[in-house]
Order: C-alpha cells, then sequence, then structure tokens
C-alpha cells in the first residue's frame, strides 16, 4: 500500500523536486536581502585604488611626522545628546596653526550609514570648535584633518567611546 492515495508518477515528482528548490531558492533570495540591506558598509570603494594611493598615503605620514606638530582635540557628549569638539593645533616651537583649516568627522566603527561631519570654526589663535546635535552613546571614530590650500597636511582617527 502506497502512502499518496494514488500511484507516484513523473509529473508529481517533478512538482515535489521544483516546490522544494522554490522554497530553498526562496529563502536564500530572502537571507540575501535582508544581508544586503542591513549592510554596515566598506572602509574603502575599492581595493584596488586604496591600494594604488598607498604610498602616496606613507609620504603624507611620513610628511605629517616630521612637522612635528602638536594637535590636541576633546570631544564631550552633553547630557541632551550634543557633542562638542575643541581642537588646539600649535606648530614644532609650539606656536598656534595659521594656515591650517580643520574640519572633523564621527564615524561608526560598524555602520557607515551613522557617520557625522563636524564643522569645525576658527575660536582664536589655533583653537577650532563645533559642536553636533544628536550623538548616540557609543564608539566612535574621531577623524580630524587639516588642509592647506586644498592639500591634506594632517590626519588623525582614533577610536572614543561617548557615554
Amino acid at each position: 500500500m502506497s502512502i499518496f492515495s494514488r500511484p507516484l508518477t513523473g509529473k508529481t515528482v517533478l512538482f515535489l523536486l521544483l516546490a522544494f528548490f522554490g522554497v530553498v531558492v526562496g529563502v536564500n533570495m530572502t537571507m540575501m536581502k535582508l544581508a544586503i540591506n542591513t549592510l554596515p558598509g566598506t572602509e574603502v570603494d575599492s581595493a584596488y585604488s586604496a591600494s594604488l594611493a598607498y604610498t602616496s598615503e606613507i609620504n603624507a605620514a611620513r610628511n605629517q611626522f616630521e612637522r612635528h606638530w602638536s594637535v590636541e582635540a576633546r570631544l564631550t557628549r552633553l547630557a541632551e545628546g550634543s557633542a562638542t569638539l575643541t581642537l588646539v593645533a600649535n606648530d614644532d616651537q609650539g606656536k598656534p596653526l595659521r594656515d591650517v583649516e580643520f574640519n572633523g568627522r564621527l564615524e561608526r566603527p560598524t555602520d557607515k550609514r551613522g557617520d557625522r561631519r563636524i564643522v569645525l570654526a576658527r575660536a582664536g589663535e589655533g583653537t577650532f570648535f563645533g559642536k553636533i546635535l544628536d550623538v548616540s552613546a557609543g564608539q566612535w571614530d574621531l577623524v580630524i584633518e587639516g588642509d592647506t590650500g586644498g592639500q591634506r597636511v594632517f590626519l588623525s582617527k582614533n577610536r572614543v567611546v561617548l557615554n
């Protein structure tokens, strides 16, 4: 006696196989869509392009090190959720940097969609100040860049924890 009330035919086997693989493909596509939609992003868009720029990044870091600048940043998250960044930049002789414009970013280490730009305004000789609203607590990467004449002359990236 068969499990089926009618005989097992080729059409029934074909239907069962198509239904089985249809479910497998459907679940895979659903999982793939969820994975792509929740992908936090990549550090660089193209690893090949990043590798080509690697030598210039090494030279820029070497030049930055040879300047012996002192750049100190203080990032504070306030109770209402905003954050302030105060930056003091001096040259190798302790004199304030005058020809350098600084800007900052708060980057989420795990999700690039949460990155935030900090507009820094000059608050005095070699001192810059910026405020950003709605900064959630947790780990961030504080990225500070200094530009002179459209060319980056300073780069700093540090992991910070905001409470």
